[in-house]
């Protein structure tokens, strides 16, 4: 057996290389070497945070009869869905098509043209919960692969038939768009506990930012509301960590108990920019506090040394989900002694727990006045304790939104700390990355991965233009219009962006995605670039293309509108967009003025100097402090250096 995976790029794969299973990289080669031996191919699809990923694992992959099967049967091949995302999504469809829901560990057997013909996610190692056995599964599936190859093709024409209907383009100009979806959005919203749907509940960061851009709108009057009741309800339950920061990524409960513990770069990035925003708009230092110490979870233990964030730990540590995080009450009194009766009470801990015997710490009670102090104590020894696994590898989206939400805090809370981690994670993936207007999807211990997918080059542009907006540093701006201009290699005919390149790896299908969540989509970022560049230089083609993405997801909109939030967000502010410019040595005091509200319908740009690279510049002088012109269209107000007319002007 040939040890493929020990030269990966991706830590998930890595973890996998010691398997008994012959476990191949996605490419070619396992397709030629599936059609020499004329066995289909067994794809496992998952990542390095994933619990069930890691139970599947442990249960049948190390599992040295489980793994000997296989190796006759089939062709093994795992793949990283965080490094493939492309691969992911189009199996994915798969997956969902026939069983109506989807996941990971996702398991596909796939024929020598690339075709599924049938699919799941998890399967346990014996019968259970109404499940077969992995072994039973992969014994039928090579049966019916060497006794039935007529079915077996037709389930595969079937199935790929299922797959490959496009979403079609419908107009987005209807006044009654958003007003309509947010009705429905509203229709999921559960009251009591906050969030949307039941269990698992997820936050849905990006219908928790549309809440956030339509709030003044006059249809929107339950959005504040809404807002406030999730994000109470999340940052005192057990999906929010309260000792050292940050989110696990979903909970398995409707009230935010019990959450599967890893946490994600892009998740917490996300709510770290909800979190602050929601503050401040809303009047809450309490979410502030909350997203500057989900901040500070980021750069303390996502961050690497030389810039740049990893991608996410694991929710396992000494192989027990949940391990690093719970505590019993005996390890509370040990280590607070007299203090610790009040800070049990705040924490809700009890003898019997909450989680398996233990203790998920959530808050119930009054904070007792020492609780920072407490606090520290038992981050302290929780330090001691086994980590989760880290998954170091670099990806470009989810830095693209971290460098965002880095950038607009150290903007509105006046921290330069945070935008100087902004700016080392933003030359980071320059460097590292990036080539002229080339992007590459991750990054690790030196080694590249894959060329960069849509939402890598929009996401990243996007982040680009807000640490722009929020040092005036021209260098930000001049690499995030590179990343737009090279959007147009992903462009669909028909509207909106591919998720993989023109000159890409040409798969089953060429995958389009405009689903947002957990996280928004590559179609849904790049409308947002575009729209922002658009902005910046007064360009139209680039809103007319930012214009076509959203209309490629107009279809969901009217249908779905949960499901692509982030599009209904961006084309809200495509409605009322205006331009900020500012110049002038004194240009921050200004600038302030702006970061005061959640403006993302307003581009600035400032410069203390001027500064021919950026169109909306362009010709704006002052000749002592600072001057702002505020503009529609590159149409501009009478400019003007009091910060209340510039209030009343941006309003």
């Amino acid at each position: 057996m040939t040890n493929r995976l020990a030269n990966a790029t991706s830590p998930y794969l890595l973890q996998h290389m010691d398997n008994p299973v012959d476990w191949w990289e996605w490419g070619e080669d396992a397709f030629v070497e599936a059609r020499r031996r004329g066995v289909p191919v067994l794809l496992s699809v998952g990542y390095a945070a994933c619990h069930w990923c890691h139970v599947m694992a442990h249960e049948s992959f190390e599992d040295q009869v489980t793994a000997a099967e296989m190796n006759r049967q089939f062709v093994n091949v795992k793949v990283d869905r965080e490094e493939r995302p492309d691969v992911d999504a189009i199996y994915m469809e798969a997956v969902q098509a026939m069983t109506g829901q989807g996941g990971w560990p996702m398991t596909v057997f796939i024929d020598h043209q690339g075709r599924p013909f049938f699919a799941g996610t998890y399967f346990p190692d014996a019968p259970r919960h109404g499940m077969p056995a992995f072994r039973q599964v992969i014994e039928a599936v090579s049966s019916a692969w060497r006794d039935h190859p007529d079915q077996v093709d037709d389930q595969a024409g079937r199935l790929v038939e299922a797959i490959s209907g496009t979403i079609p383009v419908v107009g987005v100009s209807s006044p009654e768009l958003a007003p309509d979806a947010y009705a429905k959005i509203t229709a999921l919203f559960d009251p009591t506990h906050g969030g949307f749907g039941g269990a698992p509940k997820f936050p849905q960061q990006p219908v928790l930012e549309f809440l956030l851009r339509v709030r003044d709108q006059p249809w929107a009057t339950g959005a504040d509301a809404m807002l406030a009741r999730t994000l109470e309800a999340m940052g005192r339950g057990g999906i929010h960590d309260h000792l050292g920061g940050g989110f696990a990524r979903y909970s398995v409960d409707r009230h935010w108990l019990v959450p599967h513990f890893e946490k994600m770069l892009y998740d917490n990035a996300q709510l770290a920019r909800v979190y602050l925003w929601a503050g401040i708009e809303l009047g809450r230092p309490d979410f502030i506090a909350i997203a500057k110490s989900t901040l500070g979870y980021l750069a303390k233990d996502l961050a690497r040394p030389d810039g740049g964030f990893f991608s996410s730990e694991d929710a396992d540590s000494e192989g027990v989900e949940g391990k690093f995080y719970v505590w019993s009450v005996e390890e509370i009194h040990e280590v607070l002694g007299d203090r610790a009766g009040p800070v049990i009470e705040h924490y809700g801990a009890t003898k019997e727990g909450n989680f398996e015997g233990a203790n998920i710490l959530t808050i119930v009670g009054r904070p007792p006045g020492d609780l920072e102090a407490s606090r520290e104590k038992l981050l302290e020894r929780r330090e001691g304790r086994v980590r989760p696994g880290l998954d170091d590898k670099v990806v470009a989206s989810w830095n693209g939104m971290a460098i965002r939400a880095f950038a607009e805090a150290g903007a509105a809370l006046s921290d330069p700390a945070l935008i100087e981690v902004a700016r080392r994670a933003a030359s980071f993936v320059i460097e590292n990355l990036m080539a002229g207007d080339r992007l590459m999807r991750s990054w690790r211990e030196g080694r590249v991965s894959v060329p960069a997918f849509a939402e890598d080059h929009a996401a990243m542009a996007v982040g680009l233009y807000a640490l722009f907006a929020a040092t005036a540093e021209e260098q930000w701006y001049q690499a995030a219009d590179r990343l737009v201009g090279a959007l147009g290699r992903f462009a669909r005919p028909e509207g909106g962006f591919f998720t993989t390149s023109d000159d890409g790896e040409t798969l089953m299908k060429r995958p389009f995605d405009v689903t947002d969540n957990p996280h928004p989509s590559g179609n849904a970022l790049a409308a947002e670039a575009l729209l922002m560049s658009s902005l910046y230089s007064g360009e139209s083609q680039r809103r007319s293309d930012a214009d076509s993405a959203l209309a490629a997801a107009g279809l969901l909109m009217e249908s779905h509108p949960s499901m692509v939030a982030h599009h209904l967000s961006v084309l809200d502010s495509s409605r009322r967009t205006k331009e900020l410019a500012i110049v002038g040595s004194d240009w921050q005091r200004l600038a302030s003025v702006y970061y005061s509200r959640f403006r993302p319908q307003i581009a600035l740009a400032a410069s203390a100097v001027g500064t021919g690279a950026v169109p909306l510049l362009e010709g704006r002088t002052a000749e002592n402090g600072a001057r702002a012109f505020v503009c529609r269209g590159f149409v501009c107000d009478l400019p003007t250096s009091d910060p209340g007319a510039l209030a009343a002007l941006l309003d």
